[in-house]
């Protein structure tokens, strides 16, 4: 039997896989790490952690799996996106990487977007300049901490920075680098224009490979350390979104997953360079050789309901440790005795703001239409509406864009629950699917491996070879009929609120 290594650095953690080549997972671990904030808005880590964690979790998977080391084949990356490790002509990290939750350069955005100009941005890297993204970030050490940037010689993105770890190669590959807003999504390269127009040097980016492509190999003190065959290929992986969705079998034309994890991704499969004019959801190169995808985002999508579950199912949790069972399923069982439509409660599942369709940092969640009928269950209820809710925004902006949508898959913890899946599937009158496996970006990056080392063909034969359907939900047309009747009403709450969030975003400031 043959074996290959899916790695996920996290932001929360480095999540290791070792899995066959039938796809079967062989072994598992997980290390954590923390999160630094050293000022209100700024998230930052030490790379350092997520070395050790990879080092910790490689020599767990071997030594738990016990297979032999000359049967693994490669390893695969995938990771947080758009974080930025800068690196000195020693390779040193110059200062701690600044990280995609990281809000730090509004500023940068606004001065990127009228450099270039919003349409312009778009036109050359198909996306709009986000705070999340790395070149803001490179542009605000630049102007914040001139002598750290007169160091920089690379900038690397995480998954990027433990490729050099492992192989003494500096390389990416092109759906993490779509995320940089330095990178020509349509023609799967740098983008010159961008850099030169932004002063940015070309040599600090590294070479950018697809995918499934062999950027270096285990270096031999690596192989050593962690109980791996020093010289196998390590490939180009993917950015978490992108290694997920091969992991979802996201890899032909009608079929989109729905994430929902803390945020909602909608990830849509697409053959060509498919833009929305006013950059309301990401087109990033595919993990799949010579394809794309769009991608929309909702910040508060899970973890509305953990809101809910932290403020006022204190009940729950308690009669859910009790019993040993998760407090979220007597949530939604409770959610599943109110109506659809929560007899009008509608809830805006905005709490950290919003990025799709919305891009809005000021925007709040609401709970409208409450009256004396209404109980925790309604609100539990109109929390898993409103998400659904959110998703079909992206949903709708994907359709606009004349992405086809056959099948939904659902994955992350909210796939958990039957009745949201039902939501789901009514809400987008479209059918919601779950498959064999629910392992997020780690299960992607594995399978790049295994096409890199030639277990498989192609990314398409290796998703067909392990991943298939095992429960199906069909749209309940009657319920899907009163859900429209809600969203447009969900739609229009927000324009109508936008200017009052704003008040109120001042009013705090």
């Amino acid at each position: 039997m043959k074996y290959v290594v899916g790695l996920d650095v996290g932001t929360t953690g480095t999540k290791t896989l070792l899995i066959d080549e039938r796809g079967h997972v062989a072994a598992r671990a997980l290390a954590e790490y923390p999160l630094l904030s050293p000022k209100p808005g700024w998230a930052e880590q030490d790379p350092a952690q997520w070395w050790h964690a990879c080092v910790k979790t490689l020599r767990e998977v071997m030594s738990s799996s016990g297979v032999n080391a000359r049967d693994v084949l490669g390893i695969g990356l995938t990771g947080q996106m758009h974080g930025s490790v800068f690196l000195d002509s020693k390779n040193g990290v110059v200062r701690p990487p600044i990280l995609w939750c990281d809000q730090r350069t509004a500023e940068q955005c606004e001065a990127i977007t009228e450099k270039i100009g919003a349409s312009r941005l778009i036109e050359l890297v198909s996306n709009p300049a986000l705070t999340g993204f790395t070149a803001p970030k490179i542009i605000w050490l630049r102007e914040n901490e001139p002598d750290n940037y007169a160091k920089v010689v690379k900038v690397l993105l995480p998954k990027d920075y433990i490729r050099f770890k492992l192989t003494g190669e500096f390389a990416t590959e092109v759906s993490d680098a779509s995320g940089t807003l330095l990178f020509d999504v349509k023609n799967r390269r740098w983008s010159k224009e961008v850099m030169s127009a932004l002063d940015i040097p070309l040599d600090f980016m590294p070479k950018s490979y697809e995918s499934p492509e062999v950027t270096g190999t285990l270096l031999k003190e690596v192989a050593d350390n962690v109980g791996l065959k020093p010289g196998i290929p390590v490939v180009g992986g993917g950015g978490d979104q992108a290694a997920g969705a091969v992991g979802n079998g996201i890899v032909r034309p009608g079929v989109i997953s729905a994430t929902v994890g803390t945020s909602g991704v909608v990830f849509a499969f697409s053959d060509k360079v498919t833009l929305d004019p006013k950059g309301r959801v990401h087109t990033f190169c595919h993990a799949v050789p010579g394809k794309w995808h769009v991608m929309g985002v909702m910040l508060s999508a899970g973890g509305s309901l953990r809101w809910y579950r932290d403020t006022f199912a204190h009940e729950e949790k308690s009669v859910a440790a009790l019993a040993g069972r998760d407090p979220y399923e007597y949530i939604t069982e409770q959610a599943a005795t109110a109506p659809v439509g929560s007899e009008g409660l509608i809830f805006l599942p905005y709490l950290t703001g919003e990025r799709t369709p919305h891009a809005d940092p000021h925007a709040r969640g609401v709970l409208f239409g409450l009256s004396l009928r209404h109980t925790k269950a309604h609100v539990a209820r109109a929390i898993l509406e409103g998400v659904a809710f959110g998703m079909r925004d992206s949903l709708e902006i994907v359709k606009g864009m004349g992405v086809p949508i056959a099948q939904v898959r659902a994955s992350g913890g909210g796939a958990r629950s039957k009745l949201w899946r039902q939501i789901q599937a009514d809400v987008n009158s479209v059918p919601m699917v779950t498959i064999n496996v629910d392992e997020g970006p780690a299960y992607g990056a594995a399978l790049l491996a295994a096409v890199g080392s030639g277990i498989f063909g192609s990314v398409e034969d290796a998703c067909d070879a392990t991943i298939r359907v095992v429960d199906k939900l069909e749209p309940i047309k009657g319920n899907s009929r009163l859900y429209d009747k809600y969203y447009a009403i969900y739609r229009a709450l927000y324009q109508d609120l936008k200017r009052h969030f704003n008040e109120v975003a001042q009013i705090l400031a």
